[in-house]
């Protein structure tokens, strides 16, 4: 290489001192040369004197305000200097003159990620994703991913990989498109064929990290990213990822520790400011959250997740000036749909607190409306599901396979519907001393899911060993969160329910508890719920009639084919008489009474529920009746529960 500005150029690099000092000799032989004082400020950017130079790249860029290397140059430099939002300026500017400029595109996502952009964020991502992939056909597919339409992909990669069976991005853009959509095996499937194809590519071992978490597989993905983050140990998604591992696994110390160290480097992110308050009030320091909730409601005023997260507190965090500010962001015509959704589900809260029910229903149900519309799955056929369960597990069903299943007794499965009083029947029984909480564990509706994918009968199918190796398989994956050695634990997934029938199958020596509440009480409490995934049946008032008669029934059969092997807890009656309710309980649980667990309140457990505030206190009478605050708009519920209103215990 004879050139001396290409010898200057190619030590950036490598080795940035040598080609400042090489740029500043070429500077003083030709001032008028651009090429040497671009060099050479790029070299004082890599040396971190990005301060140095600005003022070079300041009067290159008003001297060729058309040079895309320059603007992004200059980009970089600023937002290093703390002046982001003219940095990204100047990045755009450069990917709108050169839009091939990968480094650019690389600049740009970062910087906006550092300032909470995620739009602009998502359109880098996007391009790059394009950029990344010689084929215009499997490159438009790629860019649809980044931007999640899925819909328009996953056509285009199925017959891109009928014909490329092995070809290693279109397997992995594919498989996120399945663990979009619930298909977490298939997606892990895609993604090993991938890794024994091409094993080092870091984009690949990450997309299989992420489908494992999506599955509830905390611990086999934290396999998959150590070796990510030995490679790379500041990378803000492993970093994300690993703290959203930890407290899957009920580390949430860990889980805290690692976004408060993210909030500290990306302070201007709202979205990291929003994950650091659920850390924190799931270890239940309130304060700390709502300070984390409300930077990043500062920070990004529509940023509806924090005004919800400040309202799901259900303590009141919010007053009159929040409610001027909802007010204001909810008028734009061009909020995106999804904040729209949670602001108004946030001043639905709001208003219920200050008793403006009708007001604050019609923002309930404007908030419901949205969640319905991005429902991805149909209308169930809940009458038909329930035929199935009773059909399938019949008395003679359970008398053919007697003793069959796991020897353990150690689970505690605490099931019904949502804000039926489960977190605090969790909470009680976790302050037994032999009893551990752990949380809403995913191992015994992904044991059923897959079965299911076997077929109808698959069930009826299994010999006794299978049997007992699915009890062990659930215990296993269970003693990842049993940290305080106790005898029994409990697992509170509400969706448990459906799974009773399995559950008696392969762990027959368990306890189950349904907690049960009025229907109508427990309807609402549902409607008024965002959640944060699943449950798309409590976003319309008739399907939630229809949902909860689904349950009863499911309860009901057990009770009669599986007669004294489930205890029903009334919230009400556990409400009113609580001391002789919570003895009943214990006993039902298999423990002795411990009067402690009078003081459920005092017990500073993490809770990961949304009624982590609530159980922090006295049991109290005031939610009993409140729904009817709100009967004369609830008539669709009604309707659709018929006789079960008044025939639910």
């Amino acid at each position: 290489m004879t050139d001396p500005v290409e010898q200057a150029a190619a030590a950036l690099a490598d080795n940035p001192a040598q080609a400042s000092r090489l740029a500043q000799a070429l500077v003083m032989r030709n001032s008028a040369d651009p090429r040497p004082r671009l060099i050479l400020a790029s070299a004082l950017r890599r040396l971190g004197k990005p301060g140095e130079a600005l003022p070079l790249l300041v009067a290159l860029a008003a001297q060729w305000p058309r040079a895309a290397r320059t603007r992004y140059e200059l980009g970089l430099s600023l937002s290093l200097l703390g002046r982001e939002e003219e940095g990204i300026a100047h990045l755009e500017a450069a990917v709108a003159i050169e839009p091939g400029l990968v480094e650019a595109w690389e600049a740009l996502s970062n910087t906006a990620f550092a300032l909470g952009r995620y739009a602009t964020e998502a359109q880098a991502q996007a391009r790059l994703a394009r950029l990344s992939i010689a084929d215009p056909r499997l490159a438009g597919a790629a860019e649809a991913v980044a931007l999640g339409r899925c819909e328009d992909a996953e056509p285009v990669l199925r017959d891109y990989l009928a014909s490329h069976p092995d070809h290693v991005e279109a397997l992995r853009l594919l498989s996120d498109c399945l663990s979009i959509a619930g298909a977490h095996q298939q997606a892990e499937a895609l993604l090993r064929h991938a890794l024994t194809i091409q094993p080092e590519f870091a984009p690949l071992r990450f997309a299989l990290a992420r489908a494992l978490f999506a599955a509830q597989r905390a611990e086999a993905a934290l396999l998959e990213l150590a070796p990510l983050e030995r490679g790379d140990p500041a990378n803000p998604a492993y970093r994300n990822l690993r703290a959203a591992c930890l407290a899957l696994l009920g580390d949430e110390a860990g889980a805290a520790e690692i976004q408060g160290e993210l909030a500290a480097r990306y302070p201007a992110n709202p979205r990291i400011a929003v994950n650091l308050g659920h850390a924190l009030r799931t270890r239940g320091e309130r304060d700390s959250a709502i300070a984390a909730y409300r930077r990043a409601a500062a920070l990004q005023p529509s940023n509806g997740e924090a005004w919800w997260s400040l309202a799901n507190l259900k303590i009141g965090a919010l007053g009159d000036a929040d409610e001027r500010e909802m007010r204001r962001i909810l008028q734009s015509p061009r909020l995106d749909e999804r904040e729209r959704m949670r602001l108004s589900y946030a001043l639905g809260r709001l208003l219920e607190d200050a008793g403006a029910f009708a007001e604050s229903f019609e923002h309930y149900a404007a908030g419901a409306a949205i969640a319905f519309r991005q429902r991805q799955t149909a209308l169930p056929d809940y009458p038909q599901q329930g035929a199935d369960i009773s059909a399938l597990f019949s008395e003679e069903f359970f008398a053919r396979r007697q003793g069959w299943g796991a020897a353990s007794a150690a689970p505690i499965f605490v099931l019904g519907l949502p804000r039926s009083g489960s977190t605090l029947v969790e909470q009680i029984l976790a302050t037994h001393p032999d009893i551990e909480g752990t949380m809403e564990l995913p191992y015994m509706g992904s044991i059923a899911s897959r079965l299911a994918v076997q077929g109808p009968d698959a069930v009826s199918r299994l010999a006794e060993p299978e049997v007992r190796a699915l009890g062990e398989e659930y215990l296993a994956q269970a003693a990842i969160h049993r940290r305080l050695g106790r005898p029994r634990f409990i697992d509170k997934m509400p969706n448990n329910f459906r799974h009773v029938g399995l559950i008696r199958l392969i762990l027959p020596h368990a306890r189950i508890i349904d907690v049960r509440r009025h229907p109508m009480a427990a309807g609402f409490s549902c409607f008024k719920q965002l959640f944060a995934k699943g449950h798309d049946y409590s976003y319309d008032l008739a399907e939630l009639g229809r949902y909860y008669r689904f349950y009863l029934s499911v309860m009901q059969h057990f009770a009669k084919v599986q007669p004294g092997k489930i205890y029903t807890q009334v919230y009400e009656s556990l409400v009113a008489a609580p001391e002789a309710q919570i003895a009943a309980l214990l006993d039902a649980a298999g423990v002795g009474f411990a009067p402690e667990c009078l003081r459920f309140h005092e017990n500073r457990r993490a809770v990961r529920t949304v009624s982590s505030e609530q159980v922090r206190q006295p049991i109290y009478r005031s939610a009993l009746e409140h729904w009817r605050n709100y009967e004369r708009f609830l008539g669709p519920l009604k309707r659709a529960l018929g006789d079960v209103g008044s025939n639910w215990h």
